[in-house]
């Protein structure tokens, strides 16, 4: 049985988008692990933002689509502009969320607070992202004519 968005419940709602952003969170931080844990200092931690942002975008996008906003839309030509407008709106929460990131690893040089300052610049970005996704990108104004 298909579960359409309006069925959800506002506090479901929430639980569901902040468990996919908490898996979303994992993926990001592994991936920067990973990257680190091969290439030390301020190139790898470069990279390591890089990969893990990119990580952390890929499934968030495919959860989403599939369980937060219902979206059914299929085809190449959709999904590549549905892909480029989500990823679009994740620029500015991005830039949150690096921001809280970097912060932390300049003030304390320590894997722990960057990783601090990431989980907290990752919860007020998602909170803003889902507000833009639902109306630019899954909402009304995302809609293919």
């Amino acid at each position: 049985m298909e579960t359409s968005q309006n069925s959800l419940s506002p506090t479901a709602l929430v639980l569901r988008y902040a468990g996919f952003a908490g898996l979303a969170t994992l993926a990001n931080l592994a991936a920067q692990r990973l990257v680190l844990a091969g290439i030390p200092g301020q190139p790898g931690f470069v990279l390591a933002v890089i990969c893990g942002t990119g990580a952390g975008l890929v499934l968030k996008y495919l959860l989403d689509k599939r369980w937060i906003f219902f979206d059914q839309s299929g085809g190449i030509p959709t999904h590549a502009r549905k892909f480029a407008l989500y990823t679009a709106m994740g620029i500015v929460t991005t830039l949150i969320f690096w921001a809280a990131e970097t912060a932390a690893w300049v003030i304390w040089q320590t894997h722990a607070m960057r990783e601090a300052g990431a989980v907290a610049g990752l919860t007020v970005g998602y909170v803003v992202k889902y507000r833009l996704d639902r109306r630019y990108v899954f909402g009304r104004a995302g809609r293919t004519v």
